[in-house]
């Protein structure tokens, strides 16, 4: 029987029986996996209600099975994030986040950026509102580290330069020449300027989340492009978005 550890967020609990659970989390060292937790709500000492959606915890399980899921044997708190719950924005953007990863990332393999993005994400809502900038700088960053990213600064067939001030975008490829857009199916258009400031977003380091305010047409615009993007390589719906008040991925 292999036992591992590793810090982990808790993504969903679903409760099974009079005690146990089945356990959905985000681990540093093995990604995304599912554990079975026995006779966890009545046992003080071994998870003693450590495992709490948005929780980072120290999380030990072995590899015996039950039903395909991971037995876990213990967990020690690091962060509970209680200050996420402060408010029904914050914590739906923070759901979100957890959801969107569970969406993107093939269970059972490491993804120790993604992992360090989320513990920076969840902390900078620790402390700060809810805002469009920190939605966005989530979905960009999270789509270029799992290899999803839109070429942004030529054009995504040619390589051709971008001069024109308004581009035509192709999902999932992203921004199109002139010459280019004129074979694409159907595109968005959007200004040069909001494909540099997405650009520069993911160049500076993916843990800083403070700081960044963006215009209104910045902000539209890449709606444009980050909604059908994101919807384009989800395996299923973040069910968090019913409560965001915007349009689906």
């Amino acid at each position: 029987m292999l036992r591992c550890s590793s810090p982990s967020i808790i993504f969903r609990i679903l409760f099974y029986g009079e005690a146990d659970l089945i356990v959905t989390f985000f681990s540093q060292d093995a990604g995304l996996l599912r554990g079975f937790a026995h006779n966890a709500r009545r046992s003080r000492r071994r998870f003693g209600g450590r495992l709490e959606p948005l929780a980072e915890v120290d999380l030990a399980w072995s590899d015996a099975s039950r039903g395909g899921l991971l037995t876990l044997q213990e967990a020690q708190m690091r962060f509970l994030h209680l200050g996420l719950r402060r408010d029904l924005e914050v914590m739906t953007l923070a759901s979100y986040g957890c959801e969107l990863v569970e969406a993107l990332c093939a269970e059972g393999e490491p993804y120790p950026e993604i992992f360090t993005m989320l513990q920076a994400f969840l902390g900078h809502l620790e402390q700060f509102p809810a805002s469009p900038e920190v939605r966005l700088l989530l979905e960009l960053r999270l789509l270029s580290l799992c290899g999803y990213a839109p070429r942004l600064s030529a054009c995504c067939r040619c390589g051709a330069p971008l001069t024109a001030e308004t581009v035509h975008v192709d999902i999932p490829g992203g921004a199109l020449c002139p010459f280019c857009a004129k074979s694409a199916l159907k595109g968005r258009a959007v200004s040069l300027v909001t494909l540099g400031t997405l650009f520069r977003s993911l160049q500076v380091p993916f843990t800083v989340f403070d700081g960044f305010h963006f215009g209104t047409q910045t902000l539209q615009e890449a709606r444009l492009i980050l909604t059908p993007l994101v919807r384009h390589h989800l395996r299923f719906v973040p069910k968090s978005l019913a409560l965001m008040g915007t349009s689906e991925p």
